[in-house]
């Protein structure tokens, strides 16, 4: 059994360890280029990981991310913490804008549709995103807002 999940999850409950944003993105960003996509910081700590490409919504050109998913069935559900930052992530306003995107999983594309989770909704899927990954509640409450949370199904 591979511990390192275990361990990305207690680091991700760690309230100082939300510093490593200014770090973990660009990390992970310059290890998927050196590796032509087949390694990523979350993919060796056996989380599952994609990348994004949204349609910026001001630029109109193609914006990448990589970001931590849950995976719901044949749906990829994301959760837009900025890691405790008070503002939602720009990949968020992005699909906000154009909900139709790109995701690329264990270096397969898939065309999705995303629709943001509100309402009665929002509180279902929160309590199964917590018990993916009880972290997001320390960086909801840091950050002062509710985290928007997307479904994204195939298209």
């Amino acid at each position: 059994m591979n511990p390192l999940p275990r361990i990305a999850l207690w680091l991700a409950s760690q309230p100082w360890f939300m510093r490593a944003a200014k770090f973990v993105p660009p990390l992970d960003k310059r290890l998927h280029r050196l590796t032509g996509g087949r390694v990523s910081l979350l993919g060796i700590a056996g989380l599952p990981s994609m990348r994004l490409t949204t349609t910026g919504r001001k630029s109109g050109l193609e914006r990448t991310v990589n970001l931590l998913y849950f995976p719901r069935g044949d749906q990829f559900v994301l959760i837009g913490s900025n890691w405790g930052k008070p503002r939602d992530p720009d990949w968020a306003h992005n699909l906000r804008a154009q909900p139709k995107a790109l995701v690329e999983v264990r270096r397969k594309k898939v065309p999705v549709l995303a629709t943001e989770v509100t309402g009665e909704r929002y509180a279902a899927l929160w309590r199964e995103v917590l018990e993916f990954w009880p972290g997001y509640a320390m960086e909801r409450s840091v950050a002062g807002r509710e985290l928007p949370l997307f479904v994204l199904d195939r298209r």
